[in-house]
């Protein structure tokens, strides 16, 4: 099994590496190689920072498209914070930005009134079952560091849901596209028990 952590500039990548080699996941590395993410069983889309400057590097990174076909393929993808913003049609973060669209909708700004950033530990709820959660209670707790949220324009794809001032998307999917807003590799044995179902999302789609 081969899991591909994108690296196009944006995050802390080795934490996520780490993570999932916490959680028992093997064959995850890291690349800046598009060729080797083409070729990969599974990918990690991670992010930190502005959606703006995250949509710029993916493209400069000759990733861009690679990860649109590997989508369309039915590869699983998982996208994590920024990563999962990229996933809108288009990002609204100091102007407008165009998006991945493979789960159509906006990313925007957490609404007026409530506390941005959004940092710390927020429960989790799930609208719907999906394999990323398998084995992990409603009601846990995941780390958020996030000032927008994906706005999906079909509520059908959220797996897991989060209140702060509002209730938004903490998870997405759409067939084998996965992503969350959360830290995964900063939330305790829950997220390294998510990291752990990608893996046997991956693995199965291999076997």
């Amino acid at each position: 099994m081969d899991i591909a952590i994108i690296d196009y500039g944006v995050g802390n990548l080795r934490s996520v590496q780490k993570g999932f080699e916490h959680a028992g996941v093997e064959g995850v590395h890291i690349t800046d190689d598009p060729a080797r993410v083409a070729a990969a069983d599974g990918i990690v889309l991670p992010g930190v920072g502005a959606f703006r400057d995250a949509a710029c590097n993916l493209r400069d990174s000759g990733m861009w498209d690679v990860v649109v076909q590997a989508a369309e393929a039915d590869v699983p993808l998982l996208g994590i914070c920024v990563g999962l913003q990229l996933l809108a049609s288009v990002g609204l973060e100091e102007g407008e930005w165009e998006g991945l669209g493979l789960v159509p909708g906006t990313c925007e700004r957490l609404p007026d009134g409530v506390k941005i950033p959004h940092i710390g530990w927020n429960t989790v709820d799930y609208p719907r079952s999906s394999p990323l959660f398998e084995g992990i209670d409603e009601g846990e707790a995941f780390y958020f560091v996030h000032s927008y949220r994906l706005i999906p324009e079909d509520g059908s794809c959220i797996i897991g849901s989060v209140e702060h001032g509002v209730p938004f998307a903490a998870a997405v999917q759409s067939c084998n596209v996965y992503a969350v807003q959360f830290h995964p590799e900063k939330s305790s044995t829950k997220g390294l028990h998510l990291l752990a179902n990608f893996g046997r999302i991956v693995e199965e789609r291999t076997s």
